[in-house]
């Protein structure tokens, strides 16, 4: 079987873990962690201001997500009193 041969590595500058950390003997504070783009002027491809429709998606699923980490908490502590009472204390 033949090898795949690989794609040259071109660095394109893009800082994917920022280890310029204050303290650390490797520390530079001229060192900028986050270019900025001129083209892109800072934004990151989020929209500034969502619509209504987007709003009420959002809001929805963070509280679906909350109800089901309580529903499995609330859960949890139903079968630890379910223990207690009848295998513990019995």
């Amino acid at each position: 079987m033949a090898k795949k041969k690989r794609k040259e590595f071109v660095d394109d500058g893009r800082v994917i873990a920022p280890m310029n950390i204050e303290g650390m003997p490797w520390y530079s504070p001229e060192r900028v962690a986050f270019p900025v783009d001129e083209a892109n002027s800072g934004n990151s491809g989020i929209p500034a201001k969502m619509t209504r429709r987007e709003n009420m998606a959002f809001t929805f699923g963070v509280l679906k997500a909350v109800l089901l980490v309580m529903l499995v908490f609330i859960g949890g502590l139903f079968l630890f009193i379910l223990f207690c009472i009848n295998v513990w204390f019995a």
